[in-house]
């Protein structure tokens, strides 16, 4: 079989279904939402928790420590991403998507609870990193599931404007946890903060992932999923299938996953380090900052995702890359000049909103490179490597930088390194939008 996406000429049943493609839509959006809320308040409170986790006498030493561990949670997501790709393309998407969502609830829920160094010594750090293990495991099956469930779910013209849900409830899901532990911090003292404030948002994630366990459990699975079985197209191991069949379609998911995460981590989680840590801002103004840019770019995605039906992933891809390469330098440069919080939103405003045009149309895009018999463990699989590579890594890689050479300017090099591999990646893909999925 070749390795580029053929146009697929048999008609397939997706999207037949107007309301289930909305409650696709909403189910995958939500429950992303929400997996990363449970995801990203680490790193919120990576400047809280730090000292409490890894103390030293050199607090740039405790973060740096404290980033490592935020990064250690991707090291598990490609196994994540192929334990549930199996699950999801064996026994079906929906039960994967319920399974990953109680999983990081519970992973979140635990670390609320967690004792800190000062009660069981160098047991709590190793506790930190298991846990932190097990939620990449689980966050490892999210997006790909919830790409698939979607694309399969929706109108086949209209798969960029459904698909940019998914893409906005990830995004959300870090503007969530950023206001909540804002609020923590506005109610509480540094002292109560440090003592059992920080433990509240972990502890939210528990209802939260009770209220998307129960919107994911009335789902139906994808009418794709059902024909598939119905025809016994199910492959023993979907993994060995797909890196036997589309190992292009797999690298090129990687290369666009190691562009939009490389860059977009460095706004969703290094951006309020680098303000509170390196210059000095108060960490609620921070919190509140972020959380209101964040979702103020997201207003942006379902435009991204209208456009990318209309013109193509293609074009808006480009355009997100190219976007990084011109504002990355001038982003920073904004940042470490002003001492105005009304500036730093605006600049995570623009900023998120280029991530908008580089996320919202991957997804879909990675669908459409994947028959259904592996389409759940094809992205996952992709994703998740390009992730392990350059999105947990961005925020340590950033600050190490910073650390090493001095120069607060220097992870603009490393925004616009990312986004030459998207580039370089997008320019070896053909169009796919207007194509059905393949089957």
């Amino acid at each position: 079989m070749p390795d580029t996406t053929s146009p697929a000429g048999a008609a397939t049943t997706t999207g037949t279904n107007p309301a289930m493609a909305r409650r696709a839509a909403m189910a995958g959006g939500v429950g992303t939402l929400i997996e990363y809320y449970d995801f990203s308040v680490y790193a919120f409170l990576a400047v809280t928790i730090g000292p409490l986790f890894f103390p030293s006498g050199q607090p740039a030493v405790s973060l740096l420590l404290t980033l490592a561990v935020f990064g250690s949670a991707y090291v598990m997501r490609p196994i994540g991403g192929w334990f549930f790709g199996r699950l999801g393309d064996r026994r079906g998407r929906r039960h994967a998507l319920v399974v990953t969502v109680v999983a990081m609830g519970v992973c979140c829920g635990l670390l609320g609870i967690l004792p800190t160094y000062s009660a069981v010594g160098v047991l709590a750090p190793v506790l930190l990193v298991l846990i932190r293990l097990a939620q990449g495991f689980s966050a490892g099956g999210e997006i790909g599931g919830a790409a698939t469930y979607v694309a399969e779910s929706a109108p086949p013209r209209r798969r960029g404007l459904y698909g940019s849900v998914t893409a906005l409830g990830s995004t959300f899901g870090f503007a969530l946890s950023a206001a909540i532990v804002g609020l923590v911090s506005t109610l509480t003292t540094d002292e109560q903060m440090a003592a059992w404030g920080w433990r509240i948002p972990f502890l939210i994630s528990i209802p939260l992932a009770v209220l998307c366990l129960w919107v994911r459990v009335r789902l139906e699975d994808t009418a794709e999923f059902a024909e598939m079985a119905d025809k016994q197209e199910v492959v023993r191991s979907p993994l060995l299938q797909v890196v036997k069949e589309r190992p292009g379609a797999v690298l090129r998911v990687i290369g666009i996953a190691i562009a939009m995460n490389g860059s977009g981590y460095i706004g969703l989680t290094y951006f309020n380090v680098y303000l509170i840590n390196d210059l000095g801002f108060e960490e609620q103004a921070v919190y509140w900052t972020s959380a209101i840019g964040i979702a103020l770019a997201c207003v942006t995605y379902p435009i991204a995702g209208a456009l990318s039906d209309r013109f193509g992933r293609r074009p808006v891809l480009i355009t997100a890359y190219v976007g990084y390469l011109v504002i990355a330098w001038p982003a920073f440069a904004v940042l470490g000049a002003t001492s105005s919080i009304v500036v730093v939103g605006l600049v995570y405003v623009v900023y998120m909103s280029f991530n908008g045009f580089a996320q919202v149309p991957a997804f879909p895009q990675f669908t459409e490179l994947f028959p259904r018999r592996v389409r759940y463990t094809g992205v996952a699989l992709g994703f998740n490597v390009g992730t392990i590579i350059a999105g947990g890594s961005a925020p340590y890689i950033a600050a190490q930088l910073v650390q090493s050479t001095g120069d607060p300017m220097a992870p603009a090099f490393w925004v616009m390194g990312v986004a030459v591999v998207g580039l370089v990646t997008v320019l070896t893909m053909r169009e796919t939008s207007r194509e059905r999925l393949p089957v």
